[in-house]
């Protein structure tokens, strides 16, 4: 693909940061968007690109996000957006049952308002942008990536308003995708498994290395570069279209 414009939300850390960095040096002209003001602006004073704080849950913060990249002073070969990738979210923890009572409902709306309502908030903006571009050779006007989780699949215990937020970005790929089908814009979504990101970082080394260890192959946690990547390869792979795809070394977690 040729240089396009591009927006990583969540770009200013993990594996948002690393999808930055891989789409820089394929050449492309990067937004970074992210709550986070000072480890973003930190990040495009090193690799290039532009940074403007954004929250996912606010539809004007978003729209202002978009329209940065989207902008006539953007870059990109063909002009405009053609390629959204969404990294924010956010982890949650608790039995649905706690201490006999109902788990509070404000721990659940808080997870599926970032990670689902957050998702579909950045994919209809940007989408919605992409759909005035000229098509290229093959048609396509341009690309979302969603991020969502094995938890989607096998959520341990505990993790229900977490598995239900990014069960909810995993069912959406398909009927996303085809939406969009006739505008010529892809939506796909990574599922990674255990990856070495900052809140990781935040365990003992022993605890790090015994989790990568559950992880049949390779054994150790995932490396944000590979979630960069995968990302890359999903921008120029024009038939990668409604899928979700595991990154996660063929773990499947068990129930604790």
């Amino acid at each position: 693909m040729k240089p396009e414009s591009a927006i990583v939300f969540g770009g200013a850390s993990g594996l948002g940061e690393a999808t930055a960095r891989k789409l820089v040096e394929a050449g492309h002209k990067v937004v970074v968007a992210d709550l986070n003001e000072e480890k973003g602006v930190e990040l495009v004073g090193e690799i290039g690109g532009t940074f403007v704080k954004a929250d996912v849950t606010d539809e004007e913060s978003v729209r202002e996000a978009i329209a940065e990249a989207a902008g006539p002073g953007a870059g990109g070969s063909s002009g405009g957006l053609r390629i959204c990738v969404n990294c924010a979210g956010v982890g949650a923890a608790g039995r649905i049952v706690q201490k006999g009572e109902p788990a509070p409902l404000d721990g659940y709306k808080w997870a599926i308002n970032i990670n689902l309502i957050g998702t579909i908030n950045v994919l209809s903006q940007a989408a919605a942008a992409m759909v005035g571009n000229e098509p290229d050779e093959d048609g396509q006007r341009g690309v979302c990536i969603n991020t969502a989780s094995i938890a989607a699949y096998d959520g341990q215990i505990g993790q229900t308003a977490y598995a239900a937020s990014k069960g909810g970005v995993v069912g959406l790929t398909l009927p996303a995708a085809r939406d969009l089908s006739r505008d010529g814009v892809r939506v796909m979504t990574i599922a990674p498994g255990l990856f070495d990101t900052p809140l990781l970082a935040l365990l003992p080394e022993p605890a790090r290395k015994a989790l990568g260890e559950t992880i049949p192959f390779p054994p150790r946690l995932g490396v944000p570069d590979e979630f960069g990547a995968l990302a890359l390869h999903i921008v120029d792979n024009v038939m990668l279209n409604g899928e979700v795809i595991r990154l996660d070394g063929a773990l499947r977690m068990a129930p604790k």
